[in-house]
């Protein structure tokens, strides 16, 4: 098929496209290949290797490139709605132009000039149908308005070229795109939290209902720029002296085991959008606590009393909530990545282990739509607990209690 593909390119006899829709080709080895145009739609290729392939004008509508190489790839105006890029590596790339909408059946890739023939509507009325198929694959992640997003969290772009890009509604959560060019692109409705545009260029940029909560944007120059209705992080010392000064004091008690500070009691605090990335407030009182929307990337929250919080939105990768309790909290559409929510370990007054530990209890709590890629949940508490749309590619859920539990379609197997 690449073969002919290759034939295809060159307007040579016995070339065809490659029609590659659908395939399971994980940990693929498409590296330097000659794709342009290429039917990709739903294609299974997370963990394959494609640095240095050109895959200009490619439909990759519902594409699975999860922790692939897709370095020094070039992908001008290439259809990528709805495809899953989690962790995969674009550094130094060519995306100029590209499609990265939510997915949808709307018209998408790069425009025609001209009336189309017959054989090119032909052609267009079969990839909608493909897309429809995609759509379907991807069912679990479908937005309240119909589409599915792009995902690029955790995202290697370093370098790359995005100029013209549209990337409406994307989440970019904690990628990385310093270096970046970002000129003309539109990131309108795009989840940015704790996202690195460190230096990138971002002339003409639209950031339009952006969520830019913990965004690093050192040495951006942003008077071109579109940012009046995007979202930014509150900062610790924006939300109150009283409140500065009890995670102060906690963070106090938490290092002498108890001897100095006071335990926060932050019960119904309001700390949404607030940045508090690798913040330490184990064993501390956040009942109904409002932290939606808030940076809590690498956050020590271990036996934390979450019960009936708002963390909607809330970006947690990497934080470790062992033993915490989020029972009945609100959860929809938060980052839980890599997050310790297994047993905690109990220890005396000196610091020392005891021999016993404390589950996790998620018990009631609305997890829809949320991401728990390779979280751990061991022996976690999840009955009652809405988990419908959530993605559990990876997690840990060893000896967990899911009675009555809803669960997506699919579960990670038991380790």
């Amino acid at each position: 098929m690449l073969d002919r593909h290759a034939r295809w390119i060159k307007g040579q006899p016995g070339g065809a496209r490659a029609n590659l829709a659908m395939a399971d080709l994980e940990g693929v080895d498409l590296s330097h290949r000659d794709l342009r145009g290429a039917h990709l739609v739903g294609a299974r290729m997370a963990r394959g290797r494609l640095n240095g392939t050109n895959l200009a004008g490619a439909d990759l509508f519902g594409a699975d490139l999860r922790d692939a190489d897709v370095s020094r790839a070039n992908l001008m105006q290439t259809d990528l709605r709805g495809a899953r890029l989690r962790d995969a590596d674009f550094s130094n790339s060519n995306l100029r132009g590209a499609d990265m909408r939510s997915g949808s059946l709307e018209p998408g890739g790069s425009a025609r000039r001209g009336n189309p023939s017959d054989a090119e509507l032909l052609e267009a009325d079969a990839a909608r149908q493909m897309h429809k198929l995609a759509l379907l694959r991807l069912q679990n992640g479908m937005t309240a308005g119909g589409g599915i997003p792009t995902d690029l969290t955790g995202a290697v772009l370093r370098g790359a070229n995005l100029s013209d890009a549209d990337l409406t509604g994307s989440i970019l959560q904690n990628a990385d795109l310093s270096g970046a060019v970002l000129a003309r692109t539109n990131l309108s409705d795009s989840r940015l939290n704790g996202a690195n545009l460190s230096g990138a260029v971002l002339d003409g940029a639209v950031f339009d209902n952006a969520d830019l909560v913990g965004t690093r944007l050192t040495d951006c120059d942003l008077s071109r720029t579109m940012l009046t209705t995007a979202q930014f992080t509150r900062p610790i010392d924006s939300i109150g002296s009283e409140i500065q000064r009890i995670i102060h004091d906690h963070e106090r008690w938490i290092d002498s085991f108890g001897q100095r500070g006071e335990r926060a009691e932050l019960d119904g605090a309001d700390l949404s959008r607030a940045d508090l990335r690798s913040v330490n407030l184990s064993a501390a009182c956040l009942r109904g606590a409002n932290l939606s929307a808030a940076a809590l990337t690498g956050a020590r929250l271990i036996m934390a009393d979450l019960s009936g919080a708002n963390l909607e939105g809330a970006n947690l990768m990497g934080a470790d909530l062992s033993g915490a309790n989020l029972s009945y909290a609100q959860l929809t559409g938060a980052d839980l990545t890599r997050v310790r929510l297994g047993p905690a370990e109990i220890k005396d007054p000196s610091g020392r282990p005891t021999g016993r530990s404390w589950a996790a209890n998620l018990m009631g709590a609305d997890l829809r739509g949320a991401f728990l890629v390779g979280t751990t949940l061991a022996q976690a508490n999840l009955t009652d607990a809405n988990l419908a749309r959530a993605d559990l590619d990876g997690a840990d859920l060893s000896g967990a209690k899911l009675q009555r539990a809803n669960l997506p379609g699919r579960l990670p197997r038991r380790r």
